[in-house]
């Protein structure tokens, strides 16, 4: 095997493609169509098809790009496709697997927020959502234990963890700046050899016996197009920065900053930069600033959007899409709210998910060469431990907001903090949220048939309710 692959990599270096690339681009449809339950479901369809399937690339090949786009903000599902497709591909090949790994979730969110904005009022449709809300903060849970066992395996990561949680839940400090400190920390821990910051396995397939990589299709040796090359990097980084950022400028200059459509691109953009650590610590930095400081959308519609996330195939922090759908919908100008709404996803999706390209192709050939950097592997160890303390964060934001109706607000000077009303307890929603619970921890569904499940029992209640 091991002879297979090195003459295929041979051979890359003449002809078209280390993998056809027909072949790729249908593995990259199922790929899509597969990945549903966030990063960690997606990245583990990824593993089973591309690296213990097809064997196209090696275990350390594979954890090693994975590491790089855990550092990276935006979602690292999505830029592991784009990096494998490129290794595979070249440019093309990484533009194809970026674009139809999100292209079904786009479809399908795209969709029903047409059936949310239309019928949205229906019984049928409320008590699906209300079953998919509480579904969705036993997941949110879930992703704290989940991402905690993995990310805090001594004191340090756990401080870590803590000291984010504190930041962020108490003291109101950005995300982006606690991300930035545990990044800093974790360089440096890593660099001076600090044990604690080194970086387990993660998402490996469970099998005994892994792949190596010279024993993949693409080898272990970098391919020729993958070496690093700076008048390339910068020639297609910067292409990809104006067709990224020339939209969001046209729509400042004719529309003027405070039209709908340009604080989307402006905010989206500005998310795509600043959010470190995966898809639910994304969702924590959106969820505070489109539903608190835009006011685009309640909280509860925001766990609506996460509800549609979470059942539809392709990154979860597509949810995006449908928070741009409901501000341009409530917000369309001119515009007949219905094509406000959807030139409104499409100009979120476009802003949010076209950086990951640019982060692939500027920073991947260079990264290829770093295997095993110890800085770089501390960086992401703090930086996902601080993540586990934002996502405990976003979980009680959820928790409050399903749980109860009211919310009250407790000041001591310039400090404020939310906390639920006690009395406002909404027992139903305690119940399907229990039930979600014990379907994930203790009965090891998997997310989708959760969600299915208690989006069946919300519109069981809401009917009899209404009855």
């Amino acid at each position: 095997m091991a002879d297979l692959a090195k003459s295929t990599v041979e051979r890359s270096s003449t002809e078209k493609d280390i993998v056809p690339l027909a072949e790729a681009a249908k593995v990259w449809v199922r790929v899509a169509a597969l990945s549903f339950g966030g990063p960690a479901g997606q990245i583990a369809v990824m593993h089973r098809i591309v690296v213990d399937e097809k064997r196209w690339v090696g275990e350390h090949r594979f954890l090693h790009a994975l590491n790089y786009c855990m550092l990276l903000p935006g979602p690292e599902a999505h830029q592991l496709a784009i990096y494998i497709g490129w290794l595979l591909n070249k440019t093309k090949g990484g533009l194809i697997a970026g674009v139809l790994f999100i292209l079904p979730g786009f479809i399908a969110i795209l969709a029903l927020s047409y059936i949310y904005v239309l019928f949205g009022n229906l019984t049928f449709i409320e008590g699906m959502f209300f079953g998919l809300k509480c579904a969705v903060l036993a997941v949110v849970i879930q992703a704290v234990f989940r991402i905690g066992s993995r990310a805090l395996k001594n004191k340090v990561m756990v401080a870590l963890a803590a000291a984010a949680f504190v930041a962020i839940f108490f003291l109101h400090i950005p995300f982006p700046l606690i991300i930035i400190a545990a990044g800093i920390i974790g360089y440096f821990g890593g660099r001076i050899g600090n044990p604690a910051f080194q970086v387990g396995g993660g998402h490996k397939s469970g099998s005994a016996k892994i792949l190596e990589d010279g024993d993949s299709v693409l080898g272990e040796d970098i391919p020729p197009h993958a070496k690093p090359n700076l008048a390339w990097s910068l020639k297609t980084s910067g292409a990809l920065a104006v067709l990224w950022l020339l939209p969001v400028a046209v729509l400042l200059l004719a529309l003027g900053p405070d039209n709908v459509f340009s604080k989307i691109g402006v905010f989206f953009s500005q998310m795509a930069v600043v959010t470190f650590g995966g898809a639910y610590a994304v969702l924590a930095y959106v969820a505070q600033a489109a539903v608190e400081g835009f006011g685009w959308l309640r909280p509860g519609e925001m766990l609506d959007g996460l509800g549609m996330a979470e059942t539809t195939p392709g990154p979860l922090i597509m949810v995006t899409q449908f928070v741009g759908f409901l501000a341009g919908h409530r917000d369309p100008g001119g515009l007949n709210p219905l094509t406000a709404a959807t030139l409104a996803a499409i100009l979120t999706t476009w802003v949010t998910f076209l950086p990951s390209f640019l982060w692939i192709f500027a920073g991947a050939p260079f990264i290829e060469k770093m295997r095993g950097n110890l800085a770089l592997s501390g960086a992401m160890s703090a930086i996902t431990a601080a993540v586990v303390g934002v996502i405990l964060n976003l979980a009680i934001w959820f928790g409050v907001h399903v749980l109860f109706h009211e919310v009250a607000t407790i000041s001591f000077g310039s400090w404020a903090m939310d906390v639920p009303v006690v009395t406002s307890l909404t027992v139903p929603a305690l119940v399907l949220t229990l039930l979600a619970g014990v379907a994930i921890f203790r009965l090891e569904l998997s997310v989708i048939n959760t969600l299915l499940g208690a989006a069946a029992l919300g519109i069981g209640w809401t009917l009899i309710e209404a009855s």
